[in-house]
């Protein structure tokens, strides 16, 4: 009886552990390219590659909406959907853009992204 008891807490355990040890990250595949304004007010280029799926991004060079003026014209050439946000943290207005889709318009502003399956 001991033995069986011991054999089936050694199973649980082990089940536990292989529970508990994280796997890898997902993400999407690709490019997800924008354009910004750069201190001079030159249009700048940014590119996320791979980014991570699931998870908010703020721009970072657009993230403080009180010092520089969103980013525009979004690419998503990833594999995943992206939800671009008109605010930093996933705030205010979205649009959803394909996967491997074309550029949008220079009028499309975003401050973060979210990719998605």
């Amino acid at each position: 009886m001991r033995l069986r008891t011991a054999a089936v807490t050694a199973a649980a355990a082990s089940l536990t552990l292989l529970l508990a040890v994280p796997g890898p990250a997902a993400a999407a595949s690709g490019d997800f390219a924008y354009r910004f304004r750069g201190p001079d007010g030159q249009p700048q280029p940014a590119v996320l590659h791979d980014p991570p799926s699931g998870e908010c991004l703020t721009l970072p060079e657009v993230a403080d909406p009180a010092s520089s003026p969103p980013a525009f014209a979004p690419w998503n050439n990833t594999d995943e959907w992206a939800t671009v946000f008109q605010g930093p943290q996933c705030t205010g207005d979205t649009w959803d853009l394909r996967p491997h889709g074309r550029p949008a318009t220079d009028r499309l502003e975003l401050r973060s992204v979210v990719f998605w399956r």
